[in-house]
């Protein structure tokens, strides 16, 4: 691999303007593409094949005329203090009110509070529930308008109005000033690194070339495979990320070929061969467990996946492809100072820069620190990170609905105003679907519909069931049963339950399908699945990452080693995102004002990614050190090598994707906020904590062992040469050109 990506870096080097100008062309097109596509819309959670799903299905199916999962808005009024909202002016607004919305457009139905009964026991409180004929996605913006202007007219006659329910859901937006401090950091810690700002800008240009594309192809396949906002973010956050870190890498590499001699078109093709072999595993490994969430069933998690891994993959290519391109473009620009004035006038070959005598840089001295002291540095940072994963035993799943949102918003207050109403379970109904179509001996529908009503009613924790409605064919029936309980509530979650085997006797009696759904059913159906894959998933993970460093460092024990590092950064994320979203710790600081459980998508979503991020430190960091093992350097001396060389790097990457992803917290979606917290703690602890304290004090303690293969596999695992081996000896002639020619650089030998 090493010398066909050697070739690709000279080659890109030598055909910069063609490489450049194709990459224009890909970014023009995925614009202009995304431009003229028609917007995505948001799309239903759903879960094929669980129980919640299969009733929503077939209540599509009985009742065509309706849409199970269509729009709803509930206008929620409350009187004035000491007024109730029965009296006579209070009750002709709120008919004035809704007078205006029946026969609107998509407008299918309103309810009466009044004939329906929706009025709280004391009167102060009444809703009506407007249902439309479109998904809430679908819903234009007059439509939309027309709802809050009728809010606005209630309000004008002394009523409070808040809207609720799935109609003024919006799309996030992007642009937001949190994630432009992000990019800002970013940018401040590439110019750090590298002391170079044309450099940092090399970086920071093929980024957003790379998440450009992937955003533009992302919107424009929207409509076309059903993408949502939060695909399109989660592929720009992850694309941003890994792509300035990937350039990073590679630059760094050029810079170091650069300043030991070798000319620009060598160095370029060097750079690539070497650090562009780590960025390939390492993009594969992201690349891999994210089309592998795939596997969890859920539509929506799989198109995140996708959506993330193709950003990914175009990082890649944009690493391997654009970035020594445009060494070519901005010449010595891109180095240091320090090498720049080594260069000799009017030549672009440097003299090899000596290394800096004196005291050694802070990464070989932290090496050094560890390599005295394994045991205490490996018992500090092992009890440190298990301390703050402890969180994480009280992990509750769930999904955020309007009890998640600012209290600046209307949706939330008019989910407040509901629960002092009408009390806590009424903003979670559950809806129980009896299907008597293929029942046989009872024969009477009406019957066996009565009969689950009364054993439904006979729950604890059932506050009330509706009157049930039936099916043109009388075949199907629906009620509705409110718990006494919050929807995201414990205690709702056993209800859910508890009904369901409450009502499995009426199916064995009668022959009927009795099935319970409704939005918060889903909710608990989806985390409970979440909850049944995270194990298998984590497995697989797993797997995947001790075979994968196992081909990639020809070792057994680095690649156990590695993935007991993946599992206590990944615990100490979970545990954070205990600690922040359930226990409320530091909510204040990042906008959070109602905890709850974690989004119920999140568990897998962060293992997915953080398995592929921690094997990009763990590529880059322990590649510098193989690389200086098989050249003869003792296990020790490797280790402060690898530091030497890339510890700053690693470090440097860590803290931009750690600002990058910290960057999307301000946003307003609970989604993309747990995402960012978890993510950014994730990489946070992986990087700095597990490969800068756990994996060289592991490695201190093992020695030589740490490197050893057993011979039935390094006949068996093929040898990727990730860390360039074979380009210290001569390249084959088709692969370079004679004045460029390299002298071969010595190769140690060891026992194993």
């Amino acid at each position: 691999m090493a010398i066909f990506l050697y070739r690709i870096g000279r080659w890109a080097f030598r055909r910069r303007r063609l490489v450049g100008g194709l990459w224009l062309g890909a970014l023009v097109l995925a614009v202009a593409a995304a431009a003229m596509a028609p917007a995505g819309e948001e799309e239903d959670l759903s879960m094929p094949g669980t129980e919640s799903q299969k009733a929503f299905d077939l209540l599509d199916e009985r009742f065509p005329e309706s849409n199970s999962q269509g729009a709803e808005a509930r206008l929620v009024f409350q009187a004035p203090d000491g007024q109730r909202v029965t009296a006579s002016e209070h009750k002709a607004a709120v008919e004035d009110t809704l007078g205006s919305l029946d026969g609107g457009d998509q407008v299918a139905s309103t309810t009466d509070p009044y004939e329906t009964g929706a009025v709280s026991e004391d009167g102060t409180i009444a809703y009506s529930t407007v249902t439309y004929t479109a998904d809430a996605v679908d819903l234009t913006e007059s439509t939309k308008s027309a709802l809050e202007d009728a809010a606005s007219q209630a309000r004008g006659a002394g009523l409070t109005v808040e809207i609720g329910g799935s109609a003024l859901d919006a799309e996030e937006e992007l642009g937001g000033t949190t994630e432009i401090i992000g990019v800002a950091v970013a940018a401040v810690v590439l110019v750090l690194a590298l002391g170079s700002l044309v450099a940092a800008g090399l970086s920071l240009l093929t980024a957003f070339v790379g998440v450009a594309i992937a955003f533009g192809l992302v919107s424009a396949l929207a409509v076309p495979l059903g993408l949502t906002s939060t695909v399109a973010i989660l592929a720009l956050m992850l694309g941003l990320a890994v792509g300035i870190d990937y350039a990073l890498f590679i630059t760094s590499r050029f810079r170091d070929e650069r300043a030991q001699g070798s000319e620009p078109e060598e160095a370029a093709g060097r750079a690539v061969g070497t650090a562009g072999s780590a960025v390939v595993f390492a993009g594969a490994t992201v690349f891999i467990a994210l089309v592998g969430l795939g596997v969890v069933g859920i539509p929506e998690l799989t198109k995140m996946g996708m959506g993330g891994a193709g950003a990914v993959a175009l990082a890649v290519l944009v690493a391997l492809t654009l970035v020594p391109a445009l060494f070519g473009f901005f010449g010595r620009r891109v180095l240091s100072r320090r090498v720049r004035k080594a260069t000799r006038p009017g030549s672009e070959r440097p003299h090899p820069v000596p290394a800096a005598a004196g005291r050694p840089g802070l990464g070989a001295r932290w090496a050094r620190f560890v390599l005295r002291r394994p045991v205490p540095v490996l018992m500090i940072a092992g009890l440190g990170l298990g301390a703050v994963a402890l969180p994480a035993l009280s992990l509750e799943l769930g999904l955020p609905g309007d009890e998640s949102k600012s209290v600046e918003t209307t949706q939330r207050r008019a989910y407040d105003l509901l629960s002092e109403g009408f009390g806590p379970g009424f903003n979670g109904p559950l809806t129980v679907v009896v299907d008597t179509s293929a029942s046989s001996g009872s024969g009477d529908s009406r019957a066996t519909t009565d009969l689950v009503v009364k054993t439904v009613r006979a729950v604890d924790g059932v506050a009330s069931v509706g009157d049930p409605v039936l099916s043109r064919a009388k075949d199907t029936a629906v009620l509705t049963a409110v718990p006494q309980t919050a929807p995201n509530s414990g205690e709702t979650k056993d209800l859910v339950h508890a009904i369901r085997g409450a009502v499995s006797g009426v199916e064995a009696d009668t022959g009927a399908a009795i099935l319970v759904t409704g939005t918060t059913a889903m909710n608990i159906d989806i985390s409970e699945a979440m909850s049944d894959a995270l194990i298998p998933y984590l497995t697989v993970v797993i797997g995947l990452a001790v075979l994968l460093l196992m081909v990639v460092f020809r070792s057994v024990l680095v690649p156990v080693k590695a993935a007991l590092g993946f599992l206590l950064s990944v615990g100490a994320a979970f545990g954070v995102l205990v600690a922040v979203f359930q226990w409320g710790w530091a909510a204040d600081l990042i906008g959070i004002e109602q905890t709850g459980p974690v989004m119920s998508l999140m568990p897998i979503l962060i293992i997915g990614i953080v398995f592929g991020l921690a094997m990009d430190y763990e590529v880059f960091l322990l590649t510098r050190m193989r690389e200086s093992y098989v050249h003869g350097a003792s296990p020790g001396e490797a280790i402060v090598d690898g530091f030497r060389h890339s510890g700053r790097v690693v470090a440097a990457a860590a803290i931009i994707m750690v600002s990058v992803f910290a960057g999307f917290i301000g946003m307003t979606s609970p989604t993309i906020q747990t995402m960012g917290v978890g993510l950014a703690a994730a990489v946070a602890f992986d990087a700095f904590v597990v490969r800068m304290a756990i994996v060289p004090a592991v490695l201190a303690l093992l020695g030589h062992r740490a490197w050893w293969l057993p011979r039935i596999l390094s006949r068996v695992l093929p040898n990727v040469d990730i860390e360039g081996e074979k380009l210290s000896r001569p390249v084959p002639a088709s692969a370079t050109v004679p004045d460029t020619a390299v002298q071969p650089l010595p190769v140690g030998r060891h026992r194993h």
